[in-house]
């Protein structure tokens, strides 16, 4: 039976299985929406990734990732935005509804974070002309604050947007709960974003109480602190109803347990605890 409304980012199993095999443990749980990383791809072969998803009829939630835009030296620079557009070519090829941004942190050996900032404004405005060319939306995924040196200098939904307003059409958001689901401000900027039309896709995963590692400690749905059915709702109240996306990287849990036990509780939690 088709599980509608859910889509499984490929990260969750990344260390079980490969692309192939991580999509027909999705398809066996009757999950035809997907969201691979860009490593994962490449493993695979993009041919071969794209052969995959289209004589499956799978549907790409987003690619993952583009961004690391600030450079320390313009030779750096260069290297970062032809990589971004490889990765919108990639999308491209894969038909995903958008390609996630993780922007960068600071530049190396830079304590400026405002102008790390606007090297991420520069580097998405020199790579945009490519990607509405190629018809594929940049997500910008703000991060958790405690990822703002090395990660995402872009750590609020309130500064991804003022982004977004600033670079024009075809810039929108990815909606990570992990990464904003503590934000006073959340309510405030998801009606926001769905007045602007610029919710482009929906993460899911938990919080844990304690966390143990900051990148690779999340929960499942359910076994942690957020309250992933508000979030929703005021999701589907900005008028996005586009699947959730569930995104976990846990490496002394779901990463240890066999991938088809993973993919079955994703689809558990999704109705216990996800859906409004």
């Amino acid at each position: 039976m088709q599980v509608d409304g859910l889509s499984i980012n490929l990260a969750t199993i990344r260390e079980q299985c490969g692309f192939a095999e991580a999509v027909d443990i999705c398809l066996k749980h009757g999950i035809t929406r997907i969201a691979p990383w860009r490593d994962q791809v490449a493993k695979a072969g993009l041919d071969e990734a794209v052969r995959i998803v289209q004589s499956n009829g799978l549907k790409l939630t987003g690619l993952c990732r583009g961004g690391f835009f600030p450079a320390a030296n313009d030779g750096d620079w260069q290297k970062n935005l032809d990589d971004n557009r490889r990765a919108i070519d990639e999308a491209a090829a894969l038909g995903a509804d958008c390609l996630v941004l993780v922007v960068g942190g600071l530049a190396g050996g830079s304590r400026d974070i405002g102008a790390a900032r606007q090297m991420v404004s520069d580097g998405i405005a020199a790579v945009l002309p490519h990607a509405k060319a190629s018809g594929v939306p940049l997500a910008i995924e703000p991060l958790h604050p405690m990822y703002a040196a090395d990660r995402s200098c872009v750590n609020t939904l309130r500064q991804a947007l003022d982004m977004c307003e600033q670079l024009g059409t075809d810039v929108g958001v990815a909606i990570d709960v992990y990464h904003v689901w503590w934000d006073p401000e959340l309510a405030e900027q998801i009606a926001r974003a769905g007045r602007m039309k610029r919710i482009f896709a929906h993460h899911i995963c938990d919080w844990l109480v304690p966390t143990k590692d900051m990148l690779t400690d999340r929960g499942m749905m359910g076994d942690g602190v957020i309250d992933l059915k508000s979030i929703r709702r005021m999701i589907e109240e900005a008028g996005f109803f586009g699947a959730q996306e569930v995104e976990i990287f846990s490496a002394d849990n779901w990463w240890k347990r066999p991938a088809d036990e993973v993919i079955a509780t994703c689809v558990d939690r999704y109705h216990s605890c996800c859906l409004v």
